[in-house]
């Protein structure tokens, strides 16, 4: 069985290293680093990675709308929603376009890996 690949969509290499750290030590193959949402778009097309791990707050388009472009391109595309800014206000909009993972930063290593997990799972009935 070959890992589950991940592609990372965040403006701070050092939070991209610190997930690829944590993801590759529990079995994940991070195969992408976009430090943007148009290089984020445009890096999905090529790798086709299973999950994609995006920050919300990044320069140019932002996460949300990241996430909009590559669901409306990919409809199977499976996110989880990174923020600093996890606030009520932010949850609603991550649901409002049809997301439902959001975890904070920083995050728990274990949330993060759990989270994971269920989307994985998202789609493998």
């Amino acid at each position: 069985m070959e890992n589950t690949t991940i592609m990372v969509v965040d403006d701070s290499p050092f939070a991209s290293k610190q997930i690829k750290d944590i993801v590759e030590e529990n079995g994940y193959e991070v195969i992408g680093y976009a430090k943007n949402g148009e290089e984020g778009v445009r890096m999905y097309d090529e790798l086709k990675p299973d999950i994609v791990i995006l920050d919300i707050i990044m320069p140019g388009i932002d996460g949300l709308e990241t996430a909009q472009i590559l669901m409306k391109n990919n409809p199977k595309v499976k996110i989880l929603m990174l923020s600093s800014l996890c606030d009520s206000g932010t949850l609603e909009e991550v649901k409002g376009i049809g997301l439902k993972f959001l975890i904070p930063k920083p995050w728990e290593d274990d949330v993060l890996l759990a989270t994971l997990e269920m989307l994985k799972k998202q789609g493998e009935k």
